[in-house]
């Protein structure tokens, strides 16, 4: 008699999964802790590249840009992330002035996408490149020079605070939601936020299965959406109905050819503008093991 055949990894460590518990990653990473093979390792967007460079995590939920700014190169994984085609509504800048006014724009930390995003923007779109500060958007206040009052001259916002924590929306009269911004300007849907993993360990059989493990459980939540809204948007500040249009309607988990060419067109922007070093983002192509 043969007992159940061994999981891929019976003898190694559990693959380690990087992510956000943001409402928006829901999609991506609930039932992810059930999975034998993998550990979730929760961290904000800005930590997950150096979780991963430095060996902490196998795979992580990366910031785009971050393929071209990691000391250690990376590769993307076509199993899920997170885009938009069109409005993201939790990606803004806000702002007291006109976008061709602004001359400082303070930056929410926790992306390093959405930074640079708002910058290839404004230069773009806008005519301007203004000074970028940071901006502790959870403490409510940022830098030193902001000590008098707490609210900038412009503020890019990302997340569930937006909803949640939004500034008062009579200091910013001008608003521009960035993927809506990206669509008119392009044509092409946006990536904030990509699967990754290090270059090196690209094409190594856990990593892979893990990618096909990701992909699965994107497509089940995918079918189980108003349970994962009705059960997570409360716990995360969010009304029901607004929470159903932003995981049904704005955001888009899927990565295809149109993201793969809005992800290459963003880095070229960026490259262009002297935001960041000029790269081709790598893919790994797991279709035998993923089944996309």
């Amino acid at each position: 008699m043969t007992g159940p055949k061994p999981s891929y990894n019976q003898n190694m460590q559990k693959v380690r999964i990087g992510a956000v518990r943001f409402l928006n990653t829901c999609p991506l990473i609930e039932g992810l802790g059930k999975c034998a093979d993998l550990e979730l390792v929760a961290a904000v967007p800005s930590q997950i590249t150096p979780m991963l460079e430095r060996g902490e995590i196998d795979i992580g939920l990366v910031s785009t840009i971050d393929a071209a700014l990691s000391s250690t190169p990376l590769a993307c994984l076509p199993a899920g992330g997170i885009g938009c085609d069109g409005p993201t509504l939790t990606v803004r800048v806000f702002s007291r002035c006109k976008p061709g006014d602004i001359h400082t724009l303070a930056v929410d930390t926790d992306s390093h996408t959405s930074v640079v995003l708002a910058q290839v923007i404004l230069a773009r779109a806008h005519g301007v490149r203004p000074r970028v500060v940071d901006f502790d958007a959870r403490e409510g206040a940022g830098a030193g020079e902001f000590s008098d009052d707490p609210w900038p001259e412009s503020l890019l916002l990302i997340g569930d605070k937006v909803v949640t924590a939004s500034p008062p929306a009579i200091r910013y009269p001008h608003q521009i939601d960035l993927g809506d911004a990206w669509k008119s300007m392009t044509g092409l849907p946006f990536v904030y936020a990509v699967w990754m993993c290090r270059a090196k360990d690209a094409n190594r059989e856990h990593i892979l299965a893990a990618a096909s493990t990701l992909h699965r459980q994107r497509l089940r939540n995918q079918s189980r959406l108003d349970w994962i809204i009705t059960t997570r948007a409360r716990e995360k500040g969010w009304p029901d109905d607004l929470a159903r249009q932003y995981l049904g309607e704005r955001l888009h988990f899927e990565i295809g050819v149109a993201q793969r060419k809005a992800v290459q067109r963003f880095l070229a922007e960026a490259h262009e503008l002297g935001l960041a070093p000029q790269v081709l983002p790598r893919w790994i192509e797991i279709s035998d093991a993923v089944g996309v």
